[in-house]
């Protein structure tokens, strides 16, 4: 698969037609019916691996076990209850288990592409965390195998299934917002001591770890930049050498974004947003993690009135819609919503955010 050029845009939109996206899931998969999926997970130490807990909850899939080896890693994990009463096993043995047709890839970030390579070669479709690592052709080396495969390689970022991003993304196709010239996105936390070391792993820091969530959210609507300028910085008393504040601007021909992400900020959840502004209106989100949505219009549109007015979301938890669009996925119901095109383009900008090279 090619790595994207800057200024290729509308992946998702131009290749989410039913015939392309048909590729990736095969005949197979289609006979299942409505059978539970099998499904492991390979590593406990991503930051949401704890998300197994939504699979387990989840009436479209059997968990059969998880691959840890890192002692203090599963003794650390044994007792929550995400991952309580599973077996634990060695990467062989999950593989091994008959009927396995999945697997969630929630290792570290620098462990992510070889498990999701491994699980590929396997034949199984694979759920992995973000970000996709730090080698953009070995990811591209993944999805093309994947898609040869009639495999389905579905990203974790955890927004794209948030209600107020899906009403974000309806009110755009209908043309409501104009034509949009300015996004601008705030990602931030407290991160604390003991994780600083580990973000610092990899030199984009907090952009990389977290700034790549709403990365993914800009190009979704606006595909990929023409150009993406980084500006880390270190801004804390800590000399641990991690870039805590980050800011990187994205442009396109009518229009820019822009990105912040800290690992400074006090309350950061609460100041999680995501606004875009259109010839015809603004759609702010905030916050983020539990969505509530303030628009203002030129004119009435559908429902709505113009000007500002707030609107209620629905309470919405992470990963569960994630897990039951797969499970459709899997069972050849429908086509993905996001397609290797895309979440290649969306690594590629976070690459370039993060200033972090491509090759």
């Amino acid at each position: 698969m090619t790595i994207p050029p800057l200024g290729r845009r509308r992946f998702l939109q131009g290749a989410g037609t039913a015939a392309a996206a048909s590729a990736l899931v095969g005949g197979a998969a289609r006979a299942e019916g409505r059978s539970r999926i099998k499904i492991g997970q390979i590593g406990v130490g991503h930051a949401h691996a704890s998300k197994l807990g939504v699979y387990r909850q989840s009436a479209d899939y059997e968990v059969v076990g998880i691959v840890e080896p890192d002692a203090k890693l599963r003794e650390k994990a044994a007792g929550q209850e995400a991952y309580r009463g599973l077996p634990w096993m060695t990467r062989d043995e999950l593989f091994a288990t008959p009927g396995l047709q999945a697997v969630l890839v929630e290792t570290h970030v620098r462990d992510l592409l070889d498990a999701a390579e491994a699980s590929v070669e396997r034949g199984l479709h694979v759920h992995l965390d973000k970000p996709a690592g730090a080698s953009l052709p070995q990811y591209a080396r993944i999805l093309d195998a994947a898609s040869r495969k009639g495999l389905w390689v579905q990203m974790g970022y955890m927004f794209r299934y948030n209600p107020a991003v899906a009403l974000l993304r309806d009110v755009i196709a209908k043309g409501w917002l104009g034509e949009v010239f300015e996004v601008h996105a705030v990602m931030s936390k407290v991160v604390p001591p003991d994780d600083r070391a580990r973000f610092a792993e990899f030199r984009g820091g907090i952009m990389f770890e977290l700034g790549c969530h709403v990365i993914d959210l800009i190009v979704g609507l606006l595909g990929a930049p023409d150009r993406v300028t980084p500006y880390p910085r270190h801004s804390s008393r800590d000399d641990d050498g991690l870039v805590d504040n980050a800011l990187a601007v994205f442009e396109y021909p009518r229009a820019t974004a822009t990105v912040r992400s800290s690992a400074l900020e006090v309350e950061g959840f609460d100041r999680r947003h995501l606004t875009v502004c259109g010839s015809e209106g603004t759609f702010h989100i905030q916050p983020l993690d539990a969505p509530s949505v303030r628009v203002a219009f030129s004119k009435p549109r559908g429902s709505y009135r113009q000007g500002y007015q707030d609107l209620t979301m629905p309470r919405y938890t992470r990963y569960v819609d994630d897990a039951a669009d797969m499970a459709r996925v899997i069972r050849g119901e429908k086509a993905p919503d996001f397609l290797p095109a895309h979440d290649l383009a969306v690594q590629a900008a976070v690459l370039r955010a993060s200033d972090m090279p491509l090759d």
